[in-house]
């Protein structure tokens, strides 16, 4: 990290920031609806008394919560790297905070430089509902057959078009690759983990909502296969909600 910055030009950073994005409509700013982008632009307007567009690697929906999200942005500050690092954790909401601050080099940009992102979806299953996990993990009553859903899981790696579980941020092209995808489970939760080199929207929790049919015996694995390879958006299963996807890293 960086000592100390200029104040006479513009300097270029880039964080890895937390957030529960239980309270937002989103990442990117919305007009009239709270969103994480919105009050990170207005906590650096504030210190550094000028005008800051803040851009990310990922733009979570409304709910969605993420660990290791990745933004950068431009401003005039005219002390340290570390001293806007804890003044931007000191005016920030309690929901959101800087996990770390440094000075960029002029070619990164937090989307498009990124090799992969990693999402997982936890899900709760039990009889019993658990008020304290409620803003962070689905939960299922029904008991849910994990070995099949990791072998439906397993039909995902790879380059393939995705077009039965979303729709493109822009264009047309749904092919994507996705590195791994895998669940598990640590007492009463279960945990899915996927990465890919770019994600459609609504990808994650329409797979996912797909796999826990596949879970519940609704279905084979072998008919989730055929369902992704129909290319064919209604075959997918409901899509889960947003509260238990968390963007948990962006890899360059």
């Amino acid at each position: 990290m960086a000592a100390g910055v200029s104040g006479t030009e513009l300097t270029y950073f880039w964080a890895i920031i937390e957030y529960d994005g239980t309270d937002y409509h989103g990442f990117q700013v919305q007009a009239d609806q709270s969103s994480i982008q919105g009050v990170l632009e207005q906590a650096l307007n504030r210190l550094t008394q000028q005008k800051v567009r803040v851009r990310g690697a990922g733009r979570t929906d409304a709910g969605v919560h993420a660990r290791g999200q990745v933004i950068a942005f431009r401003a005039h500050w005219r002390h340290s790297t570390a001293d806007l690092h804890r003044a931007m954790n000191a005016v920030l909401p309690p929901d959101i905070a800087l996990l770390s601050l440094e000075v960029a080099s002029d070619d990164f940009h937090p989307r498009y430089s990124a090799k992969s992102r990693w999402y997982r979806y936890t899900v709760l299953n039990q009889p019993l509902r658990s008020p304290l996990s409620r803003r962070w993990a689905l939960n299922i009553s029904k008991s849910l057959e994990m070995d099949l859903m990791n072998q439906a899981a397993a039909a995902l790696i790879g380059e393939q078009d995705f077009a039965t579980f979303g729709r493109p941020p822009q264009g047309e092209n749904t092919i994507r690759r996705v590195l791994r995808a895998h669940w598990w489970s640590e007492k009463s939760f279960l945990y899915f983990d996927i990465e890919a080199t770019a994600f459609l929207q609504s990808m994650v929790r329409s797979l996912v909502g797909t796999l826990i049919q596949v879970g519940l015996g609704e279905f084979s694995p072998q008919e989730f296969s055929r369902r992704l390879a129909a290319c064919d958006r209604a075959l997918a299963g409901p899509t889960a909600p947003p509260q238990g996807l968390c963007l948990m890293a962006v890899n360059y």
